[in-house]
């Protein structure tokens, strides 16, 4: 089984969530911005990505060059930020099992399928 954390509005998570549909797995599509994450589940995708939280970030964003651009920010801290902000998510986050991509290009899913 496959999750796509998955943004209707963004263009390459919907690019994303077509090359899944045409694999053979069973898809479980989370729209992230309206079912948001719990803490620990953003703890566990961000270690199957194995990254560091502020690799998740959208350090484009209004929100973060606004708010929170060139501030030391603990590990934590940046956590809480996406918790608060699921806008600032990288999109889309493809997960199988214990691994996780950013699918960015959409290709990146290979790697787990």
């Amino acid at each position: 089984m496959i999750t796509i954390y998955h943004n209707p509005r963004c263009t390459k998570s919907r690019e994303g969530l077509c090359l899944l549909e045409n694999t053979n797995e069973e898809i479980i599509v989370r729209k992230y911005l309206d079912d948001f994450f719990t803490k620990e589940e953003l703890k566990e995708v961000i270690s199957k990505l194995n990254i560091k939280p502020i690799e998740l970030v959208r350090t484009k964003e209004k929100i973060w060059i606004d708010n929170f651009k060139g501030k030391e920010l603990s590990e934590n801290q940046i956590i809480e930020i996406l918790l608060e902000h699921p806008k600032l998510i990288e999109r889309p986050i493809v997960v199988k099992n214990n691994k996780a991509v950013i699918a960015r290009p959409k290709e990146k899913i290979n790697e787990i399928l």
